[in-house]
C-alpha cells in the first residue's frame, strides 16, 4: 500500500519552500527608503562645508547627516549609458559615474564632454547634501576618447624612456585634457608588471621591473594630482590599478572563456607579494594615491574582490592607504549566480565602491537588505563611505567653484610637442647595420607596411573606441608616413605602397622603411598564443627588400613580437610601441633629428616556450632571450 500521507507532506514542504523563496525575492526587490526625519541644514553652516577644518573632521560631520540610502549611493559607480534618466543621480544619491571606453557624447569634443558631464554634476549638486560627483574615464594615454586632442604613447612606450619627469609632464597634460572635458577621475596609472608577452594588456604597464614601475607610477600620479601652474587648481584623481598581481596570471587560466590569460589566476605567493607586487603600491600610496582599483584576476583560489587579507589587512592596514577601493568593470558580479552574496562578500572584503556598471537599482536594494539582515554592518558602510568622501574632500570638490577649463591653441601646440618628444624618446633601436640614422637628403625612399599610413594602428586601443579603430579619421593626428614626408629635404622622392609593390624599373631605393605591427586590441581580446607579424606585413617587408638597398623595420606593437625567424634579414629594427597621435616623433629618430635613447622596458623573448618570464631575464625553458630588458643599440 502506497504512503499517500508521505507524498502529501513533501508537497506541503515544497510549497512552503517555494512560498518562502518567493517572499524573499519580493522583499529583496522592494526598494525601501528611510522614513526618519532628515536633518535640515542651512547653507554654509555645517562643519563639513568649512574648508578650514581638517578633512577627517569634515568627513565625520558629513557622515553624521547621511541616511543609509545616501551612503549606499556614494558606494555606487554607474556607466552613464545605463542611467534610465539623469534624475536617478539624485533619486539614488549616486556618488560616481564613468564613461566606459567608447561611451561619449554625440558631440565628441571637449566642449561636448563638458556639457554632458555638467548636466550630471548639476543633478548631484541639487541633492539635499550636495555631495559632488566623481566622473571617471580611462584616459590612459591622454583623454583618448575625445576627437581632436593629443594622444600620447601608451605606458609601455613611456616605460622605455625611463624618464620620470617626462612621464609626469604627460600625466599633467592628460589631467588638463580630462578637466577640460569636465571629468575629475582617471583610471590610471597602471602598476601591472607583465611577464607573459602573450597577454593582451602588456602595453598598459610601464615595465616588468619593479623599481622602474614604482618610479614612473609615482611620477604619473603626481602629474595627475598636482597643480600645474601657480593659481591653477586643476586636480584629477588618479587610480592605482590593477590590485594585485596582474601580469603574472597563468596561461590558459582565465575564467573568461574568450580569453587565454586576462582575468586569469595569479599564484598566491607571499614572497612575490612582498618583493614584486607591493613595492609600487607602497610608493604610490606614500605619494598620495586616494583610489585603488581591484583586478579581475584570481589570487590563488579566491577572486581578488573577495581577498580581505590583501584589500583590508595589507592595503588599508600595512600600507596605510587612506583612500577608497573600487572594483573593476563588472568585477563583483560578472559570472556570479548569487549576485546578493557576491555583493556582501566584496564589500566585507574591503571593496568600498562597486563599478556595477549597470544595475544600480538592484545594488541599492541588495545593500539595504544586507545591512538590515546584519550581513554588512553600519560600521563597514561608514568606513567605505568615509574613504570615498575623504578622496572627494582631498580633491577639493566641495570647495572650488565649478569652472570651464578651455585648452587654448598654445596649450594644444605645447601638448603635441610634448607627445612628439615622448614618441621619439620611447623608440628603442634593436638592430642597425649602417642604415640609421637616415640622411634627410637621401635621394629615394620607399615606405610600406600596414601601420605606415594608419593612425588607428599607431594609437592602439583605448582610442576613441575600446578596441581602437583603423584608418586616419582622427582630427589633428599625424601618421608616420606624413612624418617621414615632412622630415626629408626638398626634392627627395618618397614612395608609399602598403604591400611594398613598387615598380622598380631596375632602380633600387636608397632606403626602405617598413612600418608594420599589430591591429589594435584591448584586454583579453588581445591574448595571443603566438604574437607574430601578420602575413601581409611579412610580404610587405619582403617586397620592400627586393626594391631597396637597405630596409629598416619599425614595429608598431603593444608588446614584443616573435620575430626570431625574420630579424636576420632586417638591416635595422626599431621598436616604436604604440606611439599615439604624433607619428612625426618616429621620423625624428629615424632621420637623426633626435637620437635613439629608449631602452627595452621588458625582455624580448625569442619564442613562446620562454614564457612566462621569471625574475630578471630568466626564461621558462632556460634558453637565451632575443633581447634582455633595458637593451639598446647605441649609434656610433
Amino acid at each position: 500500500m502506497k504512503n499517500y500521507n508521505g507524498h502529501r507532506l513533501w508537497r506541503y514542504v515544497l510549497a512552503a519552500l517555494l512560498a518562502l523563496a518567493g517572499l524573499v525575492w519580493l522583499l529583496m526587490n522592494i526598494t525601501f527608503f528611510d522614513t526618519k526625519p532628515q536633518p535640515l541644514l542651512s547653507a554654509g553652516t555645517a562643519v563639513y562645508e568649512n574648508s578650514s577644518e581638517s578633512i577627517d573632521v569634515r568627513v565625520a560631520d558629513l557622515l553624521s547627516y547621511m541616511t543609509l540610502e545616501e551612503k549606499i549611493g556614494q558606494m555606487t559607480l554607474v556607466e552613464r549609458n545605463s542611467l534610465e534618466t539623469n534624475s536617478d543621480i539624485a533619486f539614488y544619491q549616486l556618488g560616481a559615474l564613468l564613461s566606459g571606453a567608447g561611451s561619449k557624447p554625440e558631440n565628441n569634443t571637449l566642449t561636448g564632454w563638458q556639457e554632458m558631464i555638467a548636466a550630471y554634476k548639476a543633478e548631484a549638486a541639487a541633492t539635499r547634501l550636495g555631495i559632488p560627483l566623481l566622473y571617471g574615464v580611462d584616459a590612459i594615454h591622454g583623454h583618448a576618447h575625445v576627437g581632436g586632442v593629443t594622444f600620447f604613447p601608451h605606458a609601455l612606450g613611456l616605460g622605455a624612456t625611463q624618464d620620470a619627469a617626462l612621464v609626469e609632464a604627460v600625466a599633467r597634460a592628460t589631467a588638463r585634457q580630462i578637466a577640460a572635458g569636465g571629468a575629475n577621475w582617471n583610471f590610471a596609472p597602471n602598476l601591472d608588471q607583465p611577464r607573459d608577452m602573450r597577454w593582451g594588456r602588456v602595453y598598459e604597464g610601464f615595465s616588468d621591473d619593479t623599481e622602474l614601475v614604482s618610479q614612473l607610477s609615482v611620477a604619473y600620479l603626481e602629474g595627475l594630482q598636482s597643480p600645474r601652474n601657480a593659481g591653477e587648481q586643476v586636480f584629477v584623481l588618479g587610480t592605482l590599478k590593477h590590485y594585485l598581481g596582474l601580469g603574472d596570471m597563468g596561461f590558459n587560466t582565465s575564467l573568461n572563456e574568450n580569453y587565454l590569460i586576462d582575468q586569469g589566476v595569479t599564484e598566491a605567493s607571499e614572497e612575490l607579494l612582498r618583493v614584486r607586487y607591493l613595492p609600487p603600491y607602497q610608493a604610490a600610496v606614500n605619494a598620495g594615491a586616494l583610489s585603488v582599483m581591484v583586478g579581475l584576476n584570481t589570487w590563488g583560489d579566491k577572486r581578488m574582490v573577495l581577498e580581505e587579507y590583501l584589500l583590508t589587512d595589507v592595503l588599508k592596514g600595512e600600507l596605510g592607504f587612506k583612500g577608497f577601493v573600487v572594483s573593476d568593470w563588472y568585477g563583483v558580479h560578472e559570472g556570479r549566480q548569487n549576485i546578493f552574496g557576491a555583493t556582501v562578500g566584496a564589500i566585507n572584503a574591503g571593496v568600498d565602491m562597486v563599478m556595477l556598471p549597470f544595475d544600480y537599482k538592484q545594488f541599492a536594494k541588495h545593500m539595504r537588505w544586507a545591512n538590515r539582515l546584519g550581513l554588512i554592518s553600519d560600521e563597514r558602510i561608514d568606513e567605505a563611505v568615509g574613504r570615498i568622501l575623504y578622496a572627494k574632500f582631498a580633491l577639493g570638490l566641495f570647495d572650488k567653484k565649478e569652472s570651464v577649463l578651455v585648452l587654448e591653441e598654445a596649450v594644444e601646440v605645447e601638448e603635441r610637442a610634448l607627445a612628439r618628444r615622448a614618441v621619439a624618446d620611447s623608440l628603442v633601436l634593436l638592430k642597425n647595420d649602417g642604415v640609421l640614422p637616415i640622411s634627410p637628403s637621401v635621394a629615394h625612399i620607399r615606405v610600406a607596411g600596414s601601420a605606415a599610413d594608419n593612425i588607428g594602428r599607431q594609437m592602439g586601443a583605448w582610442s576613441l573606441e575600446w578596441q581602437g579603430i583603423e584608418g586616419n579619421d582622427v582630427p589633428g593626428a599625424t601618421s608616420i608616413l606624413t612624418g617621414i614626408k615632412a622630415a626629408v629635404s626638398a626634392g627627395v622622392k618618397v614612395e608609399y605602397d602598403q604591400l611594398g609593390e613598387f615598380s622598380s624599373g631596375g632602380t633600387l631605393a636608397d632606403v626602405g622603411i617598413a612600418v608594420v605591427g599589430e591591429k589594435p586590441y584591448a584586454e583579453g581580446w588581445g591574448d595571443r598564443e603566438y604574437p607574430i607579424l601578420e602575413a601581409e606585413d611579412l610580404l610587405a617587408i619582403k617586397n620592400l627588400q627586393m626594391v631597396s638597398k637597405k630596409v629598416v623595420v619599425v614595429l608598431i606593437s603593444g608588446r614584443p613580437l616573435f620575430i626570431t625567424s625574420e630579424i636576420d634579414s632586417f638591416d635595422g629594427l626599431v621598436a616604436a610601441w604604440l606611439p599615439g597621435s604624433e607619428g612625426a616623433g618616429v621620423a625624428d629618430a629615424l632621420f637623426g633629428v633626435k637620437p635613439f635613447s629608449g631602452k627595452l622596458p621588458v625582455p624580448w623573448p625569442a619564442r613562446a616556450e620562454q614564457l612566462p618570464l621569471g625574475q630578471g631575464d630568466e626564461t621558462a625553458d632556460g634558453s637565451d632571450l632575443l633581447f634582455p630588458r633595458f637593451f639598446e643599440v647605441e649609434l656610433q
